[in-house]
């Protein structure tokens, strides 16, 4: 009986000992996850100081994807066609990030994120170019361009100028050799909306909320070419044609489009269906692309016939651009980006859709050298959407949003416009 007792009493002891040490190993791995997370967390947050942070989860799905573009500020995401929204290596996201700042090796998988093996079609949008040459994408500078919000810019037809505009009611002439302002046009009363140099000429234009559009002369820019007045609104948008240099179009608040003959100095036509931008369609020039609302409206230039309306948009369209060969056309709103095919055979479908669930989209650019590459602007940050494998890249870029993009392909640079009172220069 005795012994009986004393092995029950062995066993109570072991059974307390393994409980305590149990209990020291728990608390051991505790602590040592506690320390962990707190390591963590000071690299995110230094790393948010230096402007990289990473965040956010895509959706492969090639129509209607959710991609969640973040809140952060600033952020840079690599997103795979498995949908994690991993950057390229499986590894510890804040090592990739260390790496990434520190041995510059952005640009590499940048390449990863272009590069497409069994394609080369360079010139269609929708399939993916060689870049086996390599292909960076990074601030080139940064032009502190105004006193106040700058919400347009666009390059002359060599790439040696830059003209910026916005609130402070005058466009800056930015000299690209040494990035010194060349002169400035200074005639508005309110704040200029648009900004666009002639294709074939040193005339460049600008429209205003003063309801005219006024034409300069790059090379003698302290007064006024032409001023054009009869917008009943706020004057939006406008543009070039490419072919015919005497015919420029614009747009107001009220849906109103307008043509006006530079050397007559008159309107020539005018019909509703743009409201917020309006762009020629590039060398060729027959169709004018005009968003009014949620809708894009294609125009034939000559007779004002809308061939196409596009309506896949559920909130307002911000902005719409071309792609160099004037095949496709880009239109953002703030929850999505749609590409549309108007080229031979294409009869205004939609052949990409990029849907935004954080970070609203606002402005959008061709890349001046990878055209299935589509730079879009949005709150703080930069978008590169390679359409033919579906990826999106976040790129940190200013501190507001970027209200509008341009692209040179004379020099490769892409340039944006953002509220912080900047515009910076991309290569």
């Amino acid at each position: 009986m005795k012994i009986a007792q004393l092995q029950q009493q062995q066993q109570q002891q072991q059974q307390q000992q393994n409980n305590q040490q149990q209990q020291l190993q728990q608390q051991a791995l505790s602590n040592q996850q506690s320390q962990v997370t707190s390591h963590q967390q000071q690299q995110q947050e230094k790393l948010g100081v230096a402007g990289v942070s990473v965040e956010g989860s895509m959706s492969n799905s090639f129509r209607g994807n959710d991609q969640n573009s973040g809140s952060s500020s600033k952020t840079l995401i690599m997103y795979g066609s498995d949908g994690s929204g991993a950057l390229a290596s499986p590894s510890n996201p804040l090592a990739d990030i260390d790496r990434f700042v520190e041995d510059g090796s952005l640009d590499d998988n940048v390449e990863s994120f272009l590069s497409h093996d069994d394609t080369d079609a360079r010139d269609t949008v929708g399939r993916c170019m060689d870049v086996s040459k390599g292909f960076s994408f990074s601030e080139f500078s940064c032009i502190r361009a105004s006193t106040s919000k700058v919400v347009c810019c666009h390059f002359s037809p060599d790439g040696k100028l830059l003209a910026s505009a916005g609130h402070e009611k005058k466009a800056v002439l930015w000299n690209m050799d040494n990035l010194k302002a060349k002169g400035s046009l200074e005639e508005h009363s309110f704040l200029i909306t648009d900004v666009r140099f002639s294709p074939n000429s040193t005339r460049l234009a600008t429209s205003s909320f003063d309801r005219t559009v006024k034409v300069w002369d790059a090379d003698n820019p302290n007064y006024t070419l032409r001023t054009f007045s009869g917008h009943t609104g706020s004057v939006m948008s406008l543009d070039f044609h490419p072919n015919n240099e005497d015919l420029i179009c614009s747009c107001d608040g009220e849906s109103e489009v307008r043509y006006w003959s530079v050397n007559q100095g008159a309107c020539t036509r005018y019909f509703k269906g743009g409201m917020s931008q309006v762009r020629f369609q590039p060398r060729l020039g027959r169709y004018l692309a005009a968003a009014a609302e949620n809708v894009v409206s294609i125009f034939d230039v000559e007779t004002g016939t809308c061939l196409h309306s596009l309506q896949r948009h559920t909130k307002p369209v911000h902005s719409v651009c071309w792609d160099a060969k004037g095949n496709y056309v880009a239109s953002v709103s703030e929850d999505s980006v749609r590409v549309w095919n108007l080229g031979s055979g294409g009869d205004g479908e939609c052949v990409h859709e990029l849907n935004c669930s954080g970070n609203k989209f606002h402005s959008c650019v061709f890349h001046p050298k990878y055209q299935s590459l589509l730079v879009i602007g949005c709150y703080q940050s930069l978008e590169l959407w390679n359409m033919a494998e579906n990826k999106s890249m976040t790129i940190p870029a200013h501190d507001g949003l970027i209200a509008a993009l341009a692209a040179s392909e004379a020099t490769g640079m892409v340039a944006s416009a953002s509220h912080d009172k900047s515009v910076k220069l991309w290569k």
